[in-house]
């Protein structure tokens, strides 16, 4: 069983192997989504996080001040990857404030993951705006097939199939959105040698916060991810070159 719903701007969708779909599943993941997008969304005025900005503009209050527990671990795991990626991934944002989106989503994802298996479900995929968590097998009995996406194409093609279960997927790009991630050592780069990266993870959280790294990398973002253990990466050049890490290509079997 497969819903949709779009919350944080994008559409959250949940597929449930039949065998172990009940609604109150959905419900409850849902809703956890709502949560998150009402208290870290930079966009909704009444968010945690836009309070947080406004302090810093209009008081220069330090951003800590009064902050909600998962508020704290979001700025503590984004700190963590901040040192983990050599200062590539910061949600500080040019004039000073902060974005954690692009930490969040994974986050999210991945807690959104642990409600369904904390009610016993094994097999499902959780996917927010093209990153997904996957668990177990689909509904036949194979392992979830997920497509990475042309990032040249607006018909939503897939170029490579890869197959996991239990991974996670991420893909970083400014294809979709735009211009919506920079590098944070030189914010005059645009960021226009690659056209995605797509980076397969222990769990979707882990494969996020790296893809966005990676892709603030350009070019080099490919052999960070070569380095880093138990991850595997697909890059597409601007001129539609793709490149891999090792031992991608054992994920392209079924």
């Amino acid at each position: 069983m497969k819903q949709e719903q779009i919350i944080m701007g994008t559409p959250i969708i949940i597929e449930i192997n039949n065998q172990e779909a009940r609604q109150e599943l959905f419900n409850e993941a849902f809703d956890y989504f709502k949560y998150v997008d009402s208290k870290f969304s930079t966009y909704k005025d009444t968010s945690e996080i836009t309070a947080i900005n406004n302090k810093i503009k209009e008081a220069n209050l330090p951003a800590q001040a009064g902050m909600s527990e998962d508020m704290k671990k979001v700025f503590e795991l984004s700190e963590e990857t901040k040192k983990l990626t050599d200062g590539y991934f910061d949600i500080v944002t040019p004039d000073g404030t902060y974005d954690p989106s692009g930490l969040v989503k994974g986050w999210s994802i991945f807690n959104a993951s642990e409600i369904l298996k904390n009610h016993g479900v094994k097999n499902f995929t959780v996917e927010a705006g093209g990153d997904i968590q996957t668990s177990g097998k689909n509904e036949n009995g194979d392992t979830w097939c997920i497509g990475i996406q042309n990032p040249f194409s607006k018909k939503r093609e897939i170029i490579k199939k890869i197959y996991v279960s239990g991974e996670g997927i991420a893909t970083s790009g400014n294809y979709v959105r735009g211009n919506h991630i920079y590098n944070p050592k030189d914010k005059n780069d645009t960021i226009e040698d690659i056209s995605s990266i797509t980076v397969i993870g222990p769990n979707i959280f882990e494969a996020d916060r790296f893809a966005t790294a990676a892709y603030a990398m350009g070019k080099q973002g490919i052999y960070f991810i070569e380095k880093l253990n138990g991850f595997e990466a697909y890059m597409i050049d601007k001129n539609g070159i793709a490149t891999m890490t090792t031992n991608f290509n054992n994920y392209t079997k079924q």
